[in-house]
C-alpha cells in the first residue's frame, strides 16, 4: 500500500505530459498524496501554508517582474536595442558570449545579476536580436526563436556551471555535506570549489564555441538567402 503514497508523481507526470496548469497539476498531486496518506483537510492545508511560510523567500524574485514590465513600458529593450545597433561588428554569438562570460564569474562569485526575467528577457535577448537584424535584416521566425533559446541557454550555462565555484553556495555546501554523510570526511568546500573551476572553464569555452557556431549558421542560411 506504501506504492500509493506515489500517486503524487504520477499524476505531476501526467498532468506536465498533457500540458495541464502547472500551479493545479502541483497542488493535486499534493492534496491526493496527503489523502492517500491518511492526512485530514485540514492537516494537508496546515502542512501547505507551513510549507509556504517555510519557503517564502524564495519567492521574493516576483516582486522584480512589475519593475520589469514598467522598465519595458517606458522603452528598456528599446534602448538596448538602439544600444546594440550603433556598434560595429556585433554578432548575436559575440553578445552571447560577452553575457556568458559575465554571468559566470558572477556567478562564481556569488553576485545575482541576471535571471531570464531580469535580464535575459528584456535585454539580451533583445539584443542578440538586433545584432542579428542590423546585419541581416528582418527575421525569420525560426531564427528568432532559435536566438531567444540561445539566450536563455546561456543564462543557464553561466548560472548552474559556475555557481559551485563559491566557497559558500548551497550546492557546494549540499555536495560536501552529501560527501561527508558517505565517509569522505577529508573533503571540504575548498575541495569542491577548486574542482568546480575545471567545469567553469569548459562551460565558458563550450559555450562560446556554439556561440560562434549560431553565428556561422546565421551567416550561411540568413545570408545565403537573399
Amino acid at each position: 500500500m506504501d506504492v500509493l503514497k506515489l500517486i503524487g508523481v504520477l499524476i505531476v507526470v501526467v498532468g506536465f505530459a498533457l500540458k495541464l496548469d502547472t500551479i493545479a497539476t502541483v497542488v493535486v498531486a499534493g492534496l491526493a498524496t496527503g489523502l492517500v496518506a491518511g492526512m485530514t483537510p485540514m492537516e494537508i492545508l496546515t502542512t501547505l501554508g507551513n510549507s509556504f511560510l517555510t519557503n517564502r523567500t524564495a519567492t521574493l524574485f516576483v516582486l522584480t517582474l512589475p519593475v520589469i514590465g514598467i522598465l519595458e513600458r517606458y522603452g528598456l529593450k528599446d534602448k538596448a536595442v538602439d544600444f546594440i545597433r550603433g556598434i560595429k561588428h556585433a554578432t548575436t554569438g559575440k553578445i552571447l558570449s560577452l553575457y556568458l562570460v559575465i554571468r559566470a564569474f558572477a556567478a562564481a562569485f556569488s553576485l545575482r545579476i541576471g535571471g531570464h526575467p531580469q535580464f535575459v528577457r528584456p535585454l539580451i535577448n533583445p539584443m542578440a536580436q538586433a545584432a542579428a537584424q542590423a546585419k541581416y535584416g528582418p527575421l525569420p521566425t525560426k531564427t528568432e526563436d532559435q536566438i531567444k533559446g540561445m539566450a536563455a541557454a546561456n543564462e543557464n550555462f553561466g548560472n548552474f556551471f559556475a555557481q559551485n565555484c563559491f566557497m559558500g553556495a548551497s550546492g557546494t555546501l549540499l555536495i560536501v555535506s552529501t560527501l561527508n554523510e558517505q565517509g569522505l570526511t577529508d573533503v571540504n568546500a575548498l575541495n569542491i570549489s577548486g574542482a568546480s573551476w575545471y567545469i567553469f572553464g569548459a562551460a565558458v569555452i563550450l559555450g562560446v564555441m556554439y556561440n560562434y557556431l549560431l553565428d556561422r549558421r546565421q551567416e550561411r542560411v540568413l545570408k545565403g538567402g537573399k
